[in-house]
């Protein structure tokens, strides 16, 4: 019976070493089985890691990866801000108001027509007559009120004063709907006018010097862009006597 008991104890703690030393296998994570170990290919290459150790790698690779994708997108917008400024949008260049080609006598006038002609500018281009560079004569008048409907209106209260040496102006000059209140030859004549009219209640007269006339012309161009500058810059070349500037 002793024996017997004996022989039990050794087997169990022969069992027991076995176990502790690894030769019955693993059944858990930190069991060790050294033979295994052994038969593995490249076993000196192999390295031994905790779990906590395994599961903070695992958890540092997500960050990693959004790191590099965040510096990836600031990178891209960097370089977006960056051709933005180096390359702005180009702007269309604004149509000049007006341009002015003058002074033509008649008979280039018509020449510089001809070559315009084709241009077919229609209501863009129009021609005016040039003053003249002397004083002929003073006309005394209350300036242009507009319309004819408001030129009338003034009339009627310039009756109302006992003006009755009047005409509205209905040409296209100038002074188009003001209201001629006399000319003269002298300045002196036309002042003395002007103080009978105040005295009598007028205080919207003025006194205007009167150009001689001028045979000379001028052409106006409106809407004037890139292109069309170019070609009246090329047609203008054939009449050097003429200057170009912008006009109202």
């Amino acid at each position: 019976m002793l024996k017997f008991l004996f022989c039990s104890l050794l087997a169990v703690n022969a069992a027991l070493f076995a176990y502790g030393q690894g030769y019955l296998g693993h059944f858990s994570g930190s069991e060790r089985e050294p033979q295994r170990l052994q038969r593995q290919l490249n076993p000196k290459d192999l390295t031994l890691v905790s779990s906590e150790r395994a599961h903070g790698t695992e958890a540092s690779a997500p960050a990693v990866a959004t790191s590099v994708a965040a510096n990836a997108v600031t990178d891209t917008g960097i370089a977006a801000a960056t051709a933005a400024v180096a390359t702005p949008a180009a702007r269309p260049a604004a149509p000049l108001a007006c341009v002015e080609i003058g002074s033509f006598v008649l008979a280039e006038a018509r020449r510089f027509e001809a070559r315009v002609a084709p241009l077919q500018l229609g209501d863009r281009q129009s021609r005016r007559n040039l003053p003249g560079t002397e004083i002929s004569s003073y006309i005394v008048h209350v300036p242009p009120q507009g319309s004819k409907e408001a030129a009338d209106r003034k009339a009627a209260e310039l009756r109302g004063l006992g003006v009755t040496n009047y005409y509205v102006i209905s040409d296209n000059s100038p002074l188009r709907y003001g209201i001629s209140l006399g000319v003269f030859k002298t300045e002196t004549a036309a002042q003395n006018q002007l103080a009978m009219l105040v005295k009598q209640g007028v205080r919207t007269a003025r006194v205007t010097p009167r150009m001689t006339g001028s045979r000379l012309l001028a052409f106006q161009f409106r809407d004037v862009g890139p292109a069309l500058k170019a070609d009246l810059d090329k047609i203008r070349t054939d009449f050097p006597n003429t200057d170009i500037h912008t006009c109202r």
